[in-house]
């Protein structure tokens, strides 16, 4: 009788909690974004959500949350329950560039379970037409020849795109002065004013400024060029050995996540992004859908920061 209650209140602590894995989810799912309304990361997030939701059975909620390189709002998701109820949408910044920018980020690289990379924003180098360039090494030549005169527009120093522009700089040798702007829409329409000169940002935020040559675009960073805008060269065509740092766009969520509610998040959203109704509008944006397995995202985020870690160590970044 003993042994038989004992085997009773094991089995009392252990099929609550598979029961609850097994009927994920019970209630709305929460994505906290780490941009602010209409950035590209929330116009990502919020293609894929209703679909996601229709497969889960229960509505994906989008919550912008921006500030601080992202750490506000994935700290709140690695404080949560991990449950998959409340998840984070966020890029290298809040999980990679944070830890070599911010003193006391509220959480580790521990702290959080991957789900999935959704997609890598195409990234362009973009001019104001006043500059008197048309490709990447007649730019290049145009900065070394006006040393420390040429400025750029660019998040905040330590975000994705300054680090980008860091890594353009050691791989053509030359010097841009940064001119930090609150966020990337706000560069590229600093540039499109005339306020800086160059930006490099999602080749989503300036398209729409190149109908009406309020930009010139000089190149992508992918190593391919992108299909729906194919007259633009890649910089590894003008810059060989150019190599672009990761810039995801990704679904994480606390730690300690059940692995069965991880892969059920990952196969959903998986879906949802490669949907004939999200598909083309994610390549349309300048989007190339990534959707990894947990394992590789987790894999991708340990590059990243060696990847990262150099620029930032070039560049001269420390904690702040």
């Amino acid at each position: 009788m003993h042994r038989r209650t004992i085997y009773v209140a094991i089995a009392a602590m252990i099929l609550p909690a598979w029961a609850h894995a097994q009927a994920f989810p019970v209630k709305p799912v929460r994505i906290m974004v780490t941009v602010p309304p209409g950035g590209a990361a929330d116009v990502v997030a919020r293609l894929f959500s209703p679909k996601m939701g229709d497969a889960l059975g229960q509505p994906v909620l989008i919550e912008n949350s921006a500030g601080q390189f992202g750490t506000i709002a994935s700290g709140r998701v690695a404080r949560s329950a991990p449950d998959g109820h409340m998840l984070v949408f966020t890029t290298p910044s809040s999980q990679i560039l944070a830890h070599f920018t911010i003193k006391e980020v509220p959480y580790t690289p521990a702290d959080h379970t991957p789900v999935s990379a959704a997609v890598e924003t195409v990234t362009a180098l973009a001019v104001h037409p006043s500059v008197s360039v048309n490709n990447v090494r007649e730019f290049v030549e145009h900065v070394k020849r006006n040393p420390g005169k040429v400025n750029y527009g660019a998040g905040a120093a330590g975000s994705v795109f300054h680090l980008m522009m860091e890594a353009f700089m050691a791989a053509t040798d030359t010097s841009l002065f940064h001119v930090p702007y609150k966020g990337v829409i706000d560069a590229v329409n600093a540039t499109v004013g005339g306020e800086v000169q160059a930006t490099m940002s999602s080749l989503s935020n300036v398209r729409p400024h190149i109908p009406s040559a309020k930009l010139k675009v000089l190149g992508v960073l992918e190593g391919r060029r992108f299909g729906p805008l194919g007259d633009i060269p890649t910089i590894g065509e003008s810059i060989p050995g150019f190599e672009k740092p990761q810039s995801w766009f990704g679904l994480l969520g606390p730690a300690n996540m059940p692995p069965t509610v991880t892969r059920r998040l990952y196969t959903e959203m998986s879906a949802a992004l490669k949907s004939p109704e999200v598909r083309p509008k994610l390549e349309a944006a300048g989007m190339d859908i990534i959707a990894n397995t947990p394992e590789e995202f987790a894999a991708l985020i340990k590059r990243g920061f060696a990847t990262y870690g150099a620029v930032a160590k070039r560049a001269g970044l420390k904690p702040q």
